[in-house]
């Protein structure tokens, strides 16, 4: 299986502008768009996604670039904003006219892009996690992250392994949460498994005391999944908490960071979620596939920022690789051949899971990338 030959390297910042370029600005560069979330409440997205899409872009021009040429990063700061996305995108492909796109730190930014894209036939690598991204498929349009169906499909595994077939589910109200909410209803009713109760949160509720009340009280529920991403699932924690909820409560790949058992502290004990294999790097065993891989990035971003690894950076570093490495295969930067061979992806080892793309599967990832995690003393422990 293949690796990438890069590594990571070295910090830029962000101009007043929200607009940064790497160093190099030959008069022949191969240029890579990309917008993000950096600040604003998906900022726990896109800032390590930034700072990843940074380090290795400066890592590839000091190793000689890609074809030839130096790799120039143009990149915006959508702040979370669906309408600033959009104009990021048009502006990456009318006036920077780049050669691709990574970009999307949530799935709001991502679909706003998506039409641009495909009606400029520009190649775009998300890293959002709404299955709705690449299902069904878009010509132009692909990602790094599993879906919202395979993190309900991965929680509702085990929670069936463990004897619950009766659960209580709470949501964010936002993109991420309304698409997860929709697939683990469907995936629970293919799998026998009943949702007893059902309750939702927006995104600028500061209280879940109300809705996790109700689950409490419906008679039969064996545990509760909450579907969301941001500061809500660590409200929802630590109100499971102090309600005294003696069930087990699961979260989804939203919230696979360090950051999340930061803000939810305590109460995040004995929580459960799907993630990559990033989280628990250094437990994997030498026969896993991707350990060098995941080890290594791990190693690298943490010595640069002095600050833990999130999935998040992960999906930045698998996005800019799988474009790297599609570059080389096209021997070009036409985009139609780069489209083709980021489709005709196999085997490639990443931090998330190994890809295996198609032209009918634009992501290339399947269920058995999750890993199943739980908060033990305060830090993440492989389950399975």
């Amino acid at each position: 299986m293949k690796t990438t030959k890069y590594t990571l390297a070295l910090t830029l910042t962000l101009a007043a502008t929200g607009v940064s370029l790497t160093p190099v600005q030959a008069a022949e560069t191969l240029r890579i768009g990309a917008f993000v979330s950096a600040t604003g409440p998906a900022s726990f997205l896109g800032d390590p996604e930034l700072k990843t899409l940074e380090l290795y872009i400066k890592e590839i021009n000091a190793q000689g670039g890609v074809l030839g040429q130096q790799v120039e990063l143009v990149h915006y700061d959508d702040g979370g904003s669906a309408g600033k996305a959009r104009t990021y995108v048009n502006r990456l492909i009318g006036a920077d006219k780049v050669d691709m796109i990574i970009g999307g730190s949530t799935t709001g930014t991502t679909m706003a892009a998506v039409p641009l894209v495909e009606q400029a036939q520009v190649p775009f690598i998300s890293m959002a996690g709404a299955i709705v991204i690449t299902d069904p498929v878009k010509k132009w349009v692909f990602k790094t992250p599993q879906t919202d169906r395979m993190a309900a499909t991965k929680v509702l595994q085990d929670m069936k392994a463990r004897g619950m077939t009766k659960i209580g589910l709470i949501s964010g109200t936002g993109g991420f949460g309304r698409s997860g909410h929709k697939h683990t209803l469907e995936v629970a009713k293919e799998m026998g498994i009943e949702i007893v109760a059902d309750e939702t949160y927006g995104p600028q509720d500061t209280d879940m005391t109300a809705q996790l009340t109700k689950i409490k009280s419906t008679p039969g529920v064996q545990a509760v999944f909450n579907f969301g991403f941001g500061q809500g699932p660590a409200i929802v924690t630590k109100n499971y908490a102090q309600l005294a909820i003696d069930l087990p409560l699961y979260q989804s790949h939203g919230v696979a960071s360090d950051k999340y058992i930061e803000l939810a502290g305590d109460a995040a004990e004995g929580v459960r979620l799907p993630a990559s294999p990033l989280l628990v790097a250094d437990t994997l065993p030498e026969t896993d596939p991707q350990k060098p891989v995941v080890t290594a990035y791990k190693a690298k971003f943490e010595a640069a920022y002095n600050m833990p690894v999130s999935t998040f950076g992960a999906y930045a570093y698998d996005a800019l690789m799988l474009a790297v490495d599609a570059l080389e295969r096209a021997g070009s930067t036409d985009k139609a051949k780069v489209r083709d061979a980021l489709e005709q992806t196999q085997n490639y080892v990443g931090v998330t899971g190994v890809y295996n793309l198609s032209a009918q599967d634009h992501m290339g990832l399947d269920v058995s990338s999750f890993r199943l995690l739980e908060v033990s003393q305060g830090t993440w422990k492989l389950v399975e």
